[in-house]
């Protein structure tokens, strides 16, 4: 396979995956306070939306790049 190729696979398989999830998010473990033994900690949950358009946008934009490598020789 060329690069644009996988490339243009590439930034579907995100389009599609960003599509179907509408974002990700990740939990970030934060110590609060440590008093000898005794540990204090809270998770915060921080979420990134990712709206429909751009996800639509990475989808358009892999298929350009899959076709153009595919057809370059």
């Amino acid at each position: 396979m060329k690069g644009l190729t996988i490339v243009g696979v590439v930034l579907v398989l995100a389009g599609i995956i960003t599509l179907i999830t509408g974002g990700f998010s990740f939990k970030e473990k934060k110590q609060d306070a440590k008093l000898g033994p005794i540990q204090v900690s809270h998770t915060e949950e921080h979420s990134f939306p990712i709206g429909p358009v751009v996800s639509g946008v990475l989808i358009v934009a892999g298929l350009g790049l899959a076709v153009a490598g595919a057809r370059s020789k």
